[in-house]
């Protein structure tokens, strides 16, 4: 049976276009291998002090190298030691390289870190002047009390040395100091 396209002159068979196509002999083989030593493979990538997903592709260019050593109709013999060697070599390569990747961002952030400026950009310290008008605002608008107690406790003066000073109960020096930071975390 066949499909006709929109140009007549192309026709498809219709069993062709449904049916997927079968793994040859040597894919098949290859998927056979992969079901087998996968996961001891990628056991033995990891021991390199690999992560994960490197090891994953470590495994991934092993059986790529496989398919393309059986398909050139190299040797056979001792493939589940073959297949170790060649996880070997490509584990070491991917730290080595990851090593270098790792060396070189090292240095690079330490050249950027070397050369910025401590000092804040001008938004940043815009930032820094509202928050601090801000702040100033709030404690402007508490009652003179509060702002007693909050400009003795900055001085380091305790709960109790400000209750002295201010001739404040404790209890009322705790309740005017937790009211006055509470507004100020609210505006900040």
């Amino acid at each position: 049976m066949t499909v006709s396209i929109s140009n007549p002159l192309v026709r498809l068979p219709l069993a062709a276009a449904a049916e997927p196509a079968l793994p040859s002999e040597l894919e098949a083989e290859v998927i056979s291998l992969f079901d087998e030593f996968r996961n001891r493979l990628l056991r033995y990538a990891l021991s390199f002090g690999l992560p994960v997903q490197d090891g994953e592709e470590v495994i991934q260019d092993v059986f790529l190298s496989l398919h393309r050593h059986l398909q050139l109709g190299r040797s056979r013999e001792n493939l589940r030691g073959w297949l170790f060697r060649v996880a070997h070599n490509l584990s070491l390569k991917r730290r080595s390289i990851a090593h270098k990747i790792r060396k070189t961002m090292k240095s690079d952030r330490a050249l950027v870190e070397k050369h910025l400026d401590p000092a804040p950009n001008p938004e940043e310290r815009l930032a820094a002047v509202q928050r601090q008008n801000r702040l100033r605002a709030v404690l402007r608008a508490l009652p003179e009390k509060d702002q007693c107690c909050l400009h003795l406790r900055a001085e380091g003066l305790r709960y109790r040395e400000i209750a002295e000073v201010l001739g404040m109960s404790l209890g009322a020096v705790s309740i005017s100091l937790t009211r006055s930071l509470a507004r100020m975390e609210r505006v900040d």
